[in-house]
């Protein structure tokens, strides 16, 4: 019988498998059973896609609606006055005196005063924005922090302009609320809710993924909210 060599001996220890340390094909089967089905891998790959572009497509938008939401809460502590100015002029005649419907031509009147006077705003379709009567016109022009408004004497053909201009945060709280803003304006508002519901939501939704911080990430969204309906069913009158 031939005596066992240091070397074969060596070789038949390496042979033997080591309890905690599973040889290859264990640990491909360890491997196999943890992997996540693909559909939850495809969601986090979609959320954290749009998470990220959603966020950086609509930063200024969304940042001007969180700066404002502050400067509108706290106007009093910007320069809100605002300045007032009038103004005197001579309308052609011919145009107070028509065969349209209402008896004036409001397109060439509004255009003059567009062009002469610097008004902007919109009239709008409100019959109370421009309204005749036999002695004279009232036209209202409206628009972010400004107003003017005309009086016209349909007799002699002056008007009496009075316009209203705010300073430049009462310009930024108007387009947060959408105030005399125009219909354009108030797409872009509704637009950026909907980017600030979906940068909630897939932030939300990457909570699911992170294994570690999930449970601690969900209450302190319950907390938040908590929190909320504390404050407002205690201090909002």
């Amino acid at each position: 019988m031939r005596r066992p060599t240091l070397t074969t001996i060596k070789s038949a220890i390496r042979a033997v498998p080591d309890p905690g340390h599973p040889g290859p094909g264990s640990h491909k089967r360890s491997h196999a059973h943890r992997r996540k089905p693909a559909w939850k891998g495809q969601l986090s790959w979609i959320a954290r896609w749009l998470h990220t572009y959603l966020s950086m497509f609509s930063f200024l938008i969304l940042f001007f609606f969180a700066a404002t939401g502050f400067t509108l809460n706290h106007a009093q502590w910007f320069d809100s006055q605002a300045r007032t100015t009038q103004r005197a002029g001579t309308l052609d005649l011919a145009w107070l005196k028509t065969s349209d419907p209402d008896g004036v031509a409001k397109t060439q009147i509004i255009d003059y005063l567009r062009r002469v006077e610097r008004v902007r705003g919109s009239v709008g379709s409100d019959a109370g924005d421009f309204s005749v009567d036999d002695s004279q016109c009232q036209i209202s022009f409206k628009g972010p922090a400004y107003e003017a408004s005309a009086v016209i004497d349909r007799d002699t053909g002056k008007y009496q302009l009075t316009e209203t201009r705010g300073g430049f945060v009462a310009l930024l709280n108007d387009l947060h609320k959408g105030r005399d803003s125009g219909q354009r304006w108030s797409t872009v508002i509704d637009i950026s809710a909907v980017f600030m519901a979906f940068v909630s939501l897939t932030g939300l939704t990457l909570i699911f993924y992170l294994t570690k911080r999930r449970n601690s990430a969900l209450i302190a969204i319950a907390i938040g909210a908590v929190v909320s309906y504390l404050i407002y069913a205690f201090w909002v009158p």
